[in-house]
């Protein structure tokens, strides 16, 4: 195969950016979409100019490193993270467009690679749980009831990869807020911190810039690990019920 790449091109946070062509040949069905970046790469490289930075590390579609939008959709035409998309959802001599999430709150740092610190911050705000800190408990000091242990799994899958703010049409992070506070809350060991996590949680991601949300479902469609549009129900009744306490 071979395909066209345009690639968004950005020398650092304050400088103009442009769409770039680069054709790529050699391309097999089989190669991810990282590997043809790879490929692109190594040619520059000799070429003597300057990579595409784009963002990756375990290419096992379970860090949540890698994101970029593909042809207007976050990671892709399939549901599932860039290193596990494969070009065999796509055909030869098609023209790809290769863009950063974009988002206020995520700013480009180079090419395709932004800042997604922000999600760092709401996830210090309240993603801890009180814990004693001496030798670990027994297994089942606490028990969990399997439907409370179904809720936090299914949550906790999520990678923070921000294709859910990405997909956004605000740019909001009510998805992968929702996410945290719903696994933490689900289990007995963060029932202490459950009004103060979420309140402050949902505080950090305003004050971050992320938009707000409209229920438009977008997120829930491109997330690659399949965290539910309920979540964002399940954070509203939360916070209102967390706001009535406070008040």
């Amino acid at each position: 195969m071979k395909v066209t790449l345009r690639v968004w091109r950005q020398p650092g946070p304050d400088a103009a950016g442009e769409m770039v062509s680069y054709e790529v040949g050699d391309v097999t069905p089989e190669m991810s979409f990282l590997e043809v970046l790879d490929t692109l790469n190594e040619r520059l490289i000799l070429a003597g100019d300057e990579p595409v930075a784009f963002d990756h590390d375990c290419r096992e579609g379970i860090c949540g490193a890698c994101g970029v939008v593909i042809n207007g959709r976050a990671h892709g035409p399939e549901r599932t993270t860039a290193c596990q998309l494969h070009m065999r959802s796509f055909a030869d001599g098609d023209v790809i467009d290769v863009e950063p999430w974009r988002a206020a709150a995520f700013p480009v740092v180079k090419d395709l690679v932004v800042d997604r610190s922000a999600f760092d911050r709401i996830i210090g705000a309240g993603g801890y749980i009180t814990a004693p800190t001496g030798s670990a408990p027994d297994a089942h000091a606490t028990p969990v009831p399997k439907p409370a242990a179904e809720t936090a799994f299914e949550h906790a899958e999520c990678i923070g990869c921000g294709a859910c703010v990405a997909a956004c049409p605000n740019g909001s992070a009510m998805l992968f807020t929702a996410a945290k506070v719903v696994h933490l809350g689900a289990l007995p060991q963060g029932a202490p911190e459950r009004e103060s996590r979420v309140l402050d949680m949902v505080g950090r991601m305003d004050d971050e810039g992320f938009g707000g949300c409209t229920n438009t479902g977008e997120c829930a469609v491109a997330c690659p690990k399949g965290i539910p549009l309920q979540a964002i129900s399940s954070l509203n009744r939360e916070f209102l019920r967390a706001a009535r306490k406070s008040a």
